[in-house]
C-alpha cells in the first residue's frame, strides 16, 4: 500500500488495489448527489405538511450552515487522526439526519435532521478528498475525479423524477429513509478497507501555515458559521417590525460580514485582482443560483399548480446545462481566455433569473421555466467549474489548500446568504396564492446580483489581458 501510495500505477481507480475504497467513495458521492437533488422536490410538500411554508428556505440554509461547521472540524480532525474516523462519523450523521427527517412531525425536528445531514456532509466532503489524496497515487487521481464527477450527473438527472414519483405515490418521507440503507453499507465498506484509508504514517506536504495560523482560521470558521446560522434564525418567518429575532438577524449579518475577510483571501470584498476575485465570482454565482433554484419548486407548485413531477424536470433540465457547460469549459477545442468563462457564466445565469422573474410577473406557463433552469444551469457548469481552475492556477502549488478552502467558503458562504435573503423577502411579504409579484422581484434582484459577477470576471485579469501569475512570470523571465 505504501508503494502504491507513492508512487504511479499502471491500474486505475478500479483496478484490484483501489476497488473497494473506490466503490464506497462514488456510492457515496451518488447518495449525497441524489439527496440533495430529491430534497429540492420533495420540499414544497414537506413545508405544506409541516405547516411551514413561510420558512422554506430555512430548511436549506441549516444544511448549509451545518455544513460549514463540519468543513471546519473536517480540517482539525484529519490533521489529528486521519481521515476515516471522520468519514465514518460524516456517514453516520448522514444516516441519523435522513431518518429524522423522515420521522420528524414538527418543523423544529425536521431541521434538526437537516442540520445533522449537513454535518454530516462537511464532514464527508473533505475526508473523501484527502482519502484520495492519500490512497491513490498522482497518475489515478485525475480518472478518480473524473469518476466523481460522473456520479453527479445521474443523480442530479433520475433525483428529481424519482423523488416526485416516492413523493406523490408514498410520501415524502420515503425520499429520506431510502438514504440511509445505502449510507450505512457504504460505512460498512469503507470501514472494512481501513487499512487502504489509514496511511496516516506515511509522508504528506508540509502546510504553509503555523499552528497557531491554522487554529486560528478553525475558530474564524466556527464563528462565520455562527453568524451564519444567527442570520438564517433572524430572517425565517421575518415580519416588518422590530423584535428580538431581527436584533439576532442584525447582529449574525455583522457577524458575517466581519469574519468573512479572516477566511477569504485579501483584498475580496474590494474585487481586488486575481485569486480574491475569483473568490468573489464564485461567492455571487452560488448565491444567485441557489437563492433561486431553492425556491423554483415552491414556485411552480404553489403559483402554477404544477406537479411535483413537472418540478422535478425543471431541475432536472437544469442540471443538464449545468453538465453541458462543465463540460464545455474543459474541451480541448474550447477558445475562450478562460477568465472570460466567469463571464459568459455570468451573463447566463443573469439572463436565467430574469427569464424566471418574467415567468412570475408575466403569470407566462410554468412550464417555461424549464428554459430558465437550462441557463442558469449552463451558467453554473460554465463559470463555477471555470473558477476552479483559476483558482489553483493563480495559487503556488503549496497553496493549493488554502485556496480549494476558501472556494469551499465563498460556495457555502454565498449559498447561505442568498437563501437567507430571499426567505427573509419571501417570509415578510408572502401572500397565499397571489405571490406572483413578489417571486418577480425575488429573481429580478438575484439577477442584479448575477450581473455584479460581469464586472468581477474582468477584475481577474492583470495587465495585458494576462492573470496576475502569468504577469509575474513575465517579469521574472
Amino acid at each position: 500500500m505504501s508503494d502504491a501510495t507513492t508512487s504511479p500505477s499502471s491500474g486505475g481507480p478500479l483496478s484490484r488495489p483501489y476497488l473497494e475504497v473506490t466503490l464506497a467513495v462514488l456510492a457515496l458521492v451518488t447518495i449525497v448527489a441524489f439527496e440533495s437533488m430529491a430534497v429540492s422536490t420533495a420540499m414544497p410538500s414537506v413545508a405544506r405538511d409541516l405547516d411551514a411554508v413561510r420558512s422554506y428556505g430555512f430548511a436549506f440554509s441549516v444544511m448549509l450552515t451545518a455544513q460549514l461547521i463540519g468543513i471546519v472540524l473536517a480540517g482539525v480532525w484529519t490533521d489529528r487522526s486521519g481521515p476515516l474516523p471522520g468519514a465514518v462519523v460524516g456517514q453516520a450523521l448522514l444516516a441519523v439526519g435522513a431518518a429524522t427527517c423522515g420521522f420528524a412531525t414538527s418543523l423544529q425536528v425536521f431541521l434538526l435532521g437537516r442540520a445533522l445531514t449537513g454535518l454530516g456532509g462537511g464532514l464527508l466532503v473533505v475526508m473523501l478528498y484527502v482519502i484520495a489524496g492519500r490512497v491513490y497515487p498522482e497518475a489515478v487521481r485525475p480518472k478518480l475525479f473524473t469518476y466523481i464527477s460522473a456520479a453527479w450527473v445521474l443523480p442530479s438527472l433520475l433525483g428529481p423524477p424519482v423523488s416526485a414519483w416516492i413523493t406523490e405515490t408514498f410520501t415524502w418521507r420515503w425520499v429520506f429513509w431510502v438514504v440511509v440503507v445505502p449510507v450505512v453499507v457504504t460505512m460498512a465498506v469503507l470501514a472494512h478497507a481501513k487499512r487502504r484509508v489509514d496511511v496516516s504514517h506515511l509522508r504528506v506536504a508540509a502546510s504553509t501555515r503555523d499552528h497557531r495560523t491554522h487554529v486560528r482560521a478553525a475558530w474564524a470558521g466556527l464563528g462565520i458559521a455562527l453568524a451564519a446560522g444567527a442570520l438564517q434564525y433572524g430572517t425565517h418567518e421575518l415580519v416588518l417590525q422590530w423584535s428580538p429575532k431581527t436584533v439576532v438577524a442584525v447582529v449574525g449579518l455583522v457577524g458575517v460580514a466581519a469574519i468573512a475577510p479572516v477566511l477569504l483571501p485579501r483584498g475580496t470584498l474590494a474585487m481586488a485582482p486575481g485569486l480574491p476575485s475569483v473568490v468573489l465570482a464564485r461567492a455571487l454565482l452560488c448565491g444567485a443560483f441557489f437563492g433561486g433554484i431553492t425556491y423554483v419548486p415552491l414556485f411552480l407548485v404553489g403559483q402554477r399548480n404544477a406537479s411535483l413531477q413537472m418540478a422535478g424536470f425543471a431541475l432536472a433540465v437544469g442540471a443538464v446545462g449545468w453538465a453541458a457547460g462543465a463540460w464545455y469549459q474543459g474541451h480541448d477545442r474550447m477558445r475562450l481566455p478562460r477568465h472570460r468563462l466567469v463571464e459568459v457564466g455570468a451573463g447566463f445565469l443573469t439572463a436565467g433569473l430574469m427569464a424566471l422573474s418574467l415567468i412570475a410577473w408575466l403569470n407566462l406557463p410554468g412550464w417555461l421555466s424549464a428554459f430558465a433552469l437550462l441557463l442558469t444551469g449552463l451558467a453554473m457548469g460554465t463559470g463555477v467549474t471555470t473558477t476552479t481552475v483559476l483558482a489553483l492556477e493563480l495559487s503556488p502549488v503549496e497553496e493549493h489548500g488554502e485556496a480549494s478552502a476558501a472556494l469551499q467558503l465563498s460556495d457555502v458562504l454565498g449559498s447561505v446568504v442568498g437563501i437567507a435573503c430571499v426567505t427573509a423577502a419571501f417570509a415578510a411579504f408572502h401572500e397565499p396564492g397571489q405571490d406572483n409579484p413578489l417571486f418577480g422581484q425575488i429573481f429580478l434582484g438575484l439577477a442584479i446580483v448575477a450581473a455584479l459577477v460581469i464586472p468581477t470576471g474582468q477584475r481577474i485579469v492583470g495587465t495585458r489581458g494576462a492573470t496576475p501569475r502569468q504577469d509575474a512570470q513575465r517579469m521574472t523571465t
